[in-house]
C-alpha cells in the first residue's frame, strides 16, 4: 500500500484579543517535551506566530488521523501553557498592527532580506500531503497527471476568506498570497525526470532562489523524502477534512501511477487554462463553477464528483472509500471552511470567526 504523510501549519493567537501571538519557538519547545511527541514532529515556521506539525509515515488514513489528533492536541496544550491558542485557518481574520517577527533561522532571515513585504504578509497556513513514489522518474509521471486536479483540490480545501479584518471575496486568499513568490503556482508539465532536474538546476543557477525549498509549486518532488508533495491545500478546520484530503491525494497518485504503467499520456490543457482554473478555484471555492480538467466550466459539485469517479478504483483498492466518500458528500452539503467562516462572520462578526477557528484548533 502507498504510504502517506501529512504536514499542517497553524497560527497562534492571543485568547482575549484574537490577534497573533509570537510564541512559536516557546510553543514548539513545550510541545516537543511531551512524551508522546518527538522533536521532529513539531517544526518551526517562517514567522514566530506559526507552528507546523508533521505526522510519521502512515499506511492507513485512520493512522494518519490519529497522529493529527495527537499532534494538534500536543500543540494546543503547549499553546495554553504559554497563554495563547492554536488557530486552524489559512489566514488570520483580524488586522494586525505590525507583522509577526521572523523565526531566527538563517534561511528565514535571507527570505526577509530578499522580499521583506512578502515575508511580512506570509501569514498563511497550508496542509501538505506527501505520497510515496518508487523513484523520481515515477514521481514526475505522478506530477504530470495530478496537476490538472490541483484546482479542484484547492476549491474543496478553501479555508482562508478573510484578511486584515475584511472578506477578500476569495475562498482561498492563501492561494493568492502564496502565488507571489518567484517559483510558485501550478507546476509545469515535465518531459521526464531529466527535464525536471534540468529545469530546477536552471532556476537555482539564477541565484534568485537559493535552494529547492523555494520551489513553491503547488505540487513538487520532495528533496527530503521519496515522495510527491501536494501543497495546494489550506489548513483544515478539523482532522476529518484533513484525512479526507490525504485519501484523495493518495488516490490521485495511485491513479496516476496506474495510468503511467498503462502508457496513457498525461493531459496537457495548457498553462494558461490551468492558471485560470486555479484562480477560479481560489476565488469561488465550491460556491460557484469550476474549470474541469477538460477545460469545461461546470458546477463545482459536478467537478468534485468527477474527481471521485476518477479516483474511485484507487480509493477502493486502498480500502479508503468509506473514509473519503462520506466526507466528500458532507463537504458538498455543508460547504468548505471558507463557507463556515463566512457564516460565522454573518452571525457573529469577526469575533464569531475567531471563536470558530480557535475552537477548531483547540478542540481535542
Amino acid at each position: 500500500m502507498t504510504t502517506v504523510g501529512v504536514e499542517e501549519e497553524y497560527l497562534l493567537v492571543d485568547p482575549v484579543t484574537g490577534r497573533l501571538a509570537a510564541d512559536g519557538e516557546k510553543v514548539r519547545a513545550a510541545a516537543g517535551l511531551e512524551p508522546s511527541v518527538t522533536a521532529r514532529e513539531i517544526q518551526p515556521e517562517l514567522l514566530q506566530a506559526q507552528v507546523e506539525v508533521a505526522t510519521p509515515v502512515c499506511r492507513t488514513l485512520r493512522e494518519a488521523g490519529g497522529h493529527l489528533l495527537r499532534l494538534r492536541g500536543a500543540v494546543a496544550r503547549a499553546a495554553r501553557t504559554h497563554g495563547c491558542r492554536v488557530v486552524a485557518s489559512g489566514t488570520p481574520p483580524l488586522r494586525e498592527d505590525a507583522p509577526a517577527p521572523v523565526t531566527d533561522r538563517s534561511r528565514y532571515r535571507a527570505l526577509q532580506e530578499q522580499a521583506p513585504q512578502l515575508v511580512a504578509e506570509q501569514m498563511v497556513n497550508g496542509m501538505h500531503v506527501h505520497v510515496a513514489v518508487p523513484n523520481r522518474r515515477t514521481g514526475v509521471e505522478v506530477l504530470n497527471r495530478l496537476r490538472v486536479w490541483l484546482p479542484t483540490l484547492t476549491a474543496m480545501a478553501a479555508n482562508s476568506p478573510l484578511w486584515a479584518g475584511r472578506d477578500t471575496g476569495f475562498a482561498s486568499w492563501r492561494t493568492v498570497v502564496f502565488g507571489r513568490w518567484p517559483v510558485s503556482g501550478l507546476p509545469p508539465h515535465f518531459a521526464g525526470e531529466a527535464d525536471y532536474d534540468r529545469r530546477v538546476r536552471r532556476l537555482l543557477s539564477t541565484g534568485v532562489i537559493v535552494d529547492t525549498g523555494q520551489l513553491y509549486w503547488q505540487a513538487r518532488l520532495s528533496e527530503r523524502y521519496p515522495t510527491v508533495e501536494v501543497r495546494c491545500l489550506d489548513v483544515q478546520l478539523g482532522t476529518d477534512e484533513a484525512v479526507m484530503f490525504a485519501g484523495l491525494v493518495r488516490a490521485l497518485a495511485d491513479t496516476a501511477l496506474h495510468e503511467a504503467e498503462e502508457g496513457r499520456p498525461a493531459a496537457e490543457p495548457g498553462p494558461e487554462l490551468l492558471q485560470l482554473a486555479m484562480w477560479q478555484a481560489a476565488r469561488h471555492g465550491l460556491g460557484g463553477h469550476l474549470i474541469a480538467p477538460d477545460g469545461r466550466r461546470l458546477r463545482a459539485g459536478d467537478v468534485v464528483r468527477r474527481l471521485l469517479h476518477h479516483v474511485g478504483p484507487a480509493l477502493e483498492a486502498a480500502g479508503d472509500t468509506r473514509e473519503v466518500a462520506p466526507r466528500v458528500d458532507r463537504l458538498l452539503r455543508q460547504g468548505t471552511g471558507a463557507d463556515r467562516q463566512r457564516r460565522a462572520l454573518a452571525e457573529g462578526g469577526l469575533d464569531g470567526v475567531v471563536r470558530l477557528i480557535t475552537e477548531a484548533g483547540n478542540t481535542m
